[in-house]
């Protein structure tokens, strides 16, 4: 885990009136912007804000303000801390506030449901519960089962989207590929599909043609008899 500072505002306000640094200096040490120590600088900003010693804490020595103030290129750099500190694990389940804990079990269910890949023991990190009642919910053996409601866990605020979601890429990463079964009905190949538009093609020209042969027939069948009355009116 990578040192930060502590107060960063505060401890711009203690260096803006406490040493000769350049707002830069400054700036880049505290992570602020150098426009920024300029208003503090010129008491438009952080107002109110007492300045944080940082030579007080252990995270800047004098030694190192001294070579800043020669230097006016020179970067600060954080002390190292004298003792350290070991990063806290969190082990078990989540601790669910008091007042979100009856929604836990619609959240199961809804976890349930819509991701089946997730393992007990990832359903229980991400809403703090025991495997036996995720076991209850699957097998509907629960107490209050008939009311419960799938309710999404981000939507409870029971845990983060980002949390889920890198859950459902942890689950699915040793996952078999779906079957064509399980995907159902698929679109035909495109040689198939081909094929039809071939034949229909040809149906219709088929159609036209017989049309266009059934047209010519009658139209030679007027004719036809046309020059039968005219020969029928010239007799008489």
């Amino acid at each position: 885990m990578a040192q930060q500072l502590l107060m960063p505002k505060a401890t711009a306000v203690w260096l803006v009136d406490n040493t000769a640094l350049s707002f830069d200096q400054i700036a880049n040490f505290c992570k602020l912007h150098p426009l920024e120590v300029k208003a503090i600088a010129d008491g438009e900003a952080a107002q109110g804000i007492k300045g944080l010693d940082p030579i007080a804490t252990g995270q800047l020595s004098r030694d190192e303000i001294e070579r800043g103030e020669k230097d006016i290129n020179y970067k600060l750099k954080l002390s190292e801390p004298k003792v350290r500190v070991p990063e806290s694990k969190r082990r078990g389940p989540r601790y669910t506030p008091v007042s979100k804990r009856q929604d836990r079990p619609n959240a199961i269910l809804w976890l349930v449901r819509n991701h089946p890949e997730l393992k007990d023991a990832q359903i229980s990190r991400l809403v703090g519960t025991t495997k036996s009642t995720i076991e209850q919910i699957r097998e509907r053996t629960h107490w209050n089962s008939t009311n419960l409601t799938p309710m999404d866990p981000v939507t409870l605020g029971l845990c983060s989207q980002i949390d889920l979601d890198l859950e459902v890429e942890r689950a699915s990463k040793g996952r078999p590929l779906p079957t064509a079964a399980e995907l159902g009905a698929s679109l035909q190949p495109a040689s198939e599909t081909e094929n039809l538009g071939f034949s229909y093609r040809s149906e219709r020209e088929e159609e036209k043609e017989i049309d266009a042969d059934a047209v010519f027939a009658k139209l030679s069948s007027l004719k036809s008899t046309r020059r039968d009355d005219d020969e029928e009116d010239d007799r008489y």
